[in-house]
Formats: C-alpha cells, sequence, structure tokens
C-alpha cells in the first residue's frame, strides 16, 4: 500500500512550546490517520523531525510499503534526502531513527511543498501546541 503523507511541526519562540503534525492519506485521497503530537519545550527543527518520525512509525502501522512524504521544510526535505547533513547533535538521534524507518519501506520519496500546501499538517501541529495532551489525537477513521 501506498501512503501520501503531509507532516509539520512547529515551536513558539523556537525553542518554546512545540508541536508535530501529520496527515496520512491513501492512493485515492482518503485519510487513514491524522497525528498532532504536543513535544513540550523544542524547536522548530526538532518538531520538524519528530512529526517526519511519528508520521513514519504510524505508516508502518497502517502496512505501508511506499511512503511519499510532502513537507514545507525545505531544509529537512534536503537532510532525508542527503544534500544536506545533519550537524546539531539534538537531531542525530531522530534523523538516525527516521533513516531507519525508511529503509524498512520498499521505496519513498521525499518532496518540499509551499506552505499553502501543507496546511492540514500546520493545523496539527498547532492543535498539539494550543490544545496540549486532552486535544493532541492520533486518529485512524474507518476505512469506507
Amino acid at each position: 500500500m501506498r501512503l501520501l503523507i503531509y507532516t509539520d511541526g512547529a515551536a513558539r519562540g523556537n525553542p518554546g512550546p512545540a508541536g508535530a503534525g501529520a496527515i496520512l492519506r491513501d492512493a485515492d485521497g482518503r485519510t487513514l490517520a491524522e497525528i498532532a503530537e504536543p513535544l513540550g519545550h523544542a524547536t522548530n527543527n526538532v518538531a520538524e523531525w519528530t512529526a517526519v518520525r511519528l508520521a513514519l512509525e504510524e505508516a508502518r502501522q497502517l502496512g505501508a510499503t511506499h511512503v511519499d512524504m510532502r513537507m514545507d521544510s525545505e531544509l529537512v526535505a534536503r537532510q532525508i534526502s542527503g544534500i544536506y547533513r545533519v550537524k546539531h547533535p539534538d537531531l542525530k538521534p531522530i534523523h538516525a531513527a527516521v533513516m531507519e524507518l525508511l529503509r524498512g519501506f520498499e521505496g519513498y520519496t521525499i518532496g518540499h511543498v509551499p506552505r499553502e500546501l501543507n496546511k492540514d499538517a500546520d493545523r496539527l501541529s498547532n492543535v498539539a501546541i494550543d490544545g496540549g495532551p486532552e486535544r493532541a489525537s492520533r486518529t485512524r477513521p474507518t476505512p469506507r
């Protein structure tokens, strides 16, 4: 099964209150899962990377074999693609986890999209910050 994944991370204050958001859709555009996870106090980069990790973990749980990832962080997209290196010590463990998860899929693509095409993931990352744990969620709508 191939999934289209949009991810976003947000931090207010950078560092500051942070959240990770992701939306996972099937080939027909149906939403299979949404993630809105509060991260406490973190940087924007940690939030962006954590959103990717959480989305890939959920994709594995859903049985995805291929993932097409889209994000508005050009830096993270280029770091995953190997164009840029990850140098910050706080990001290295998350980077390693993401790369390990990606090796578990038969195939994947990474793409940078403009912010306006990433509104759903952005909304979820902000829900995570604004609502805290009681409003944050991981949902799997029932397939139709």
